[in-house]
């Protein structure tokens, strides 16, 4: 039986996959209200623990654009930094 060279890789979802998905859960949750970042990794990945990081740095470019505010006890911080949970939500 021949396996395929790709057989047992997983597969991470591009830079701009994840910018679209955090756009449009953020939107989709509105005004005044936020979304966990591993809601992104999960509508993205079966293994979303392995993702983390790659949605929270593609959090800091949207958030530098100022598209999306990051937060962490209501207070604004830097994603790839902050340790502990964090928000995603939309500028006031």
């Amino acid at each position: 039986m021949h396996t395929p060279a790709f057989a047992g890789v997983v597969m991470k979802p591009s830079a701009q996959a994840i910018e679209q998905e955090i756009a449009a859960q953020v939107a989709a949750r509105g005004a005044g209200k936020t979304i966990c970042p591993s809601e992104v990794a999960r509508a993205l990945a079966a293994d979303w623990r392995g993702v983390m990081s790659e949605v929270r740095a593609v959090a800091d470019v949207l958030a530098a654009r100022g598209e999306i505010v990051v937060t962490q006890k209501g207070r604004v911080v830097e994603a790839s930094s902050a340790r502990g949970p964090i928000r995603l939500g939309e500028p006031e």
